[in-house]
């Protein structure tokens, strides 16, 4: 099997970056408890060099932040788009974008709920299990407006449905007990300086 899928096709090789980083620019993440990120994000209309500009800033900003994926309104657009640059549980690494991504629903009989262990760069410091299923279909179109499909299993499966929930408004933390949420937001208060730091760590190298 080939190790690296691009917008959901095998690739024979591939930098360790996604190219379109080196014309980003870092854009600051936004936090748990901004508008932005608990109601659903707007469709977007318009493909053309801004779309792409911001993905862009999207991948740069994902790296920056040492993520797996990231969404527009992880940085303060409420659009309907998300990057991701993750491994699924064979190693195999899925690299791309998604502009409004529909989360296909799967029939209980074919799919196996996992609960593991997942954070967000908008939930800085804290890891929390979470049930999801261990597939996930995604359909969606790419910075032209062409469609695309990504499927994704084990921990990728993860990543496309918690970027396809921060496209409807929600964070893995609403997925939690109320119980588990203050837990999740204790390991905020007492790790996001920590986590900061090392992003302006990771900006400063880039500048280096």
């Amino acid at each position: 099997m080939p190790s690296v899928f691009v917008q959901g096709r095998p690739v024979d090789s591939y930098p360790r970056l996604a190219p379109e980083s080196r014309q980003g620019k870092v854009r600051r993440i936004t936090e748990v408890g901004e508008e932005v990120l608990h109601k659903p994000c707007r469709d977007v209309t318009e493909f053309g060099p801004d779309l792409a500009a911001l993905i862009d800033d999207m991948f740069l900003t994902m790296y920056i932040a040492d993520g797996a994926g990231l969404a527009a309104n992880q940085v303060g657009v409420d659009l309907r788009l998300f990057v991701y640059d993750c491994p699924d549980d064979d190693g195999v690494r899925h690299v791309g974008h998604i502009v409004n991504p529909v989360l296909e629903p799967l029939d209980a009989a074919h799919r196996r709920l996992l609960d593991e262990g997942e954070g967000c760069l908008s939930v800085p410091g804290a890891t929390m299990d979470v049930p999801r299923p261990d597939r996930a279909v995604v359909r969606g179109f790419d910075r032209d407006g062409q469609p695309v499909v990504i499927e994704g299993t084990g921990y990728f499966a993860r990543c496309l449905a918690h970027e396809a929930d921060h496209c409807a408004g929600q964070l893995y933390l609403d997925r939690l007990s109320g119980r588990e949420r203050k837990d999740a937001l204790r390991q905020v208060a007492d790790r996001r300086d920590e986590v900061l730091a090392r992003r302006a760590a990771n900006i400063e190298a880039l500048r280096a």
